[in-house]
């Protein structure tokens, strides 16, 4: 059932391994890539309980050696004084420009391990086994790595692509439900920036897919990782298309920043109210059919996900606020904020020509429904 999803960027290729079983596999699939039998491995301390043994026990059948090192879990770790102790790390375990380092977890380590490799010796290879959802379909492909600062998120980083990806969907039965289907939130972005079949097939398959059905788990992550590597392959460095990637992520982002990078909302939650905020706007500008906002609501809403500001626990600023966290958002040109709305489900597009009004409107209307 292990697909792969080619990446062919000129001088930059890689597969994604996608399928259950890989991680058990990982020694000889990670091999080829190396001129020593010796990796430096980099997790966080949930996925190193869960899955960093298992994961060396693959190495050693390979007669593959590796260190490892663990940092703490959660958003806090991808930030300066993590980054700043990954780099010394690997530095001290004598990791050279021609040595690999795998980032062994969701993406928070993926970004984090990118950026320091990026950085280190002016750039080393590493390999990304993701183990969350999002970060399978999301944040392991496309070489867009970084860490926040205290101005926002992902503001400080370096585009480095990955050597090799290695999803194992069957980890994904170790995620927490609300972990699962924040990296949902990720899939459904798929379907509505770009594959109005897709999303289709969500509205049917969802339910199974979070139940546990390997096959519409294999087939979920590998359509979005295709979605998303046709598009890096077309605009690797976000001067363009790249940018569609990023529906919901505006709000989104604002929403993080508001609620403190806490657990109070996850990226992936972000995400999905992020997309149902977008559709909104998008309808309220007269861009798309009233109904699709509704359909998209509809859809988070059957998968028990968050789709509105009221979902989100604890107080928020007001919409003035939240807009102006928004002018923080990377996808700021010449002090001009873009927005990526739709013409409809899977008809996505960025533009700069939205009157701040309406989102205005937009924020005070979620707002006092809270």
């Amino acid at each position: 059932m292990i697909e792969t999803v080619h990446v062919p960027l000129p001088g930059r290729e890689y597969d994604v391994r996608i399928g259950p079983g890989l991680l058990d596999r990982a020694g000889a699939e990670i091999a080829p890539l190396l001129r020593r039998k010796r990796l430096a491995i980099v997790t966080d301390a949930h996925v190193g309980a869960a899955h960093l043994e298992r994961f060396q026990a693959a190495l050693r059948a390979e007669g593959i050696d590796s260190v490892a090192l663990t940092l703490p879990a959660g958003e806090a770790t991808k930030s300066w004084g993590p980054l700043q102790q990954v780099v010394e790390w690997l530095l001290e375990q004598k990791v050279e420009r021609r040595d690999v380092v795998v980032a062994l977890g969701g993406g928070v380590i993926g970004d984090l391990v990118g950026f320091a490799c990026a950085i280190l010796r002016r750039g080393v290879a590493y390999v990304q086994v993701p183990t969350s959802l999002l970060a399978q379909v999301d944040s392991s492909v496309g070489g867009k790595t970084a860490i926040n600062s205290p101005a926002g998120k992902n503001l400080v980083g370096a585009f480095h692509q990955p050597a090799l990806v290695l999803a194992d969907t069957a980890v994904l039965d170790t995620l927490p439900r609300r972990d699962f289907l924040a990296g949902y939130g990720e899939v459904v972005k798929y379907g509505l920036l770009g594959d109005a079949d897709f999303f289709d097939w969500l509205e049917v398959n969802g339910p199974a897919l979070a139940g546990g059905d390997m096959a519409a788990r294999v087939h979920a992550v590998r359509r979005s990782v295709e979605m998303k590597a046709e598009i890096v392959v077309r605009d690797e460095t976000e001067q363009g298309d790249r940018a569609l990637l990023n529906l919901g992520h505006t709000f989104c982002h604002a929403l993080e920043a508001a609620t403190g990078y806490s657990d109070r909302l996850l990226h992936g939650e972000g995400v999905a109210i992020g997309c149902a905020l977008a559709f909104a706007l998008s309808a309220r500008l007269g861009l798309c059919a009233q109904e699709d906002p509704s359909r998209v609501r509809a859809h988070l809403a059957a998968m028990g996900m968050k789709r509105d500001l009221a979902d989100i626990p604890g107080d928020l600023p007001d919409a003035g606020a939240l807009l102006a966290l928004m002018g923080q958002d990377k996808k700021v040109i010449d002090g001009q904020l873009r927005f990526i709305l739709a013409r409809g489900i899977g008809a996505a597009f960025v533009t700069a020509d939205v009157p701040a009004g309406a989102v205005l409107g937009l924020l005070e209307e979620q707002l006092t429904s809270r």
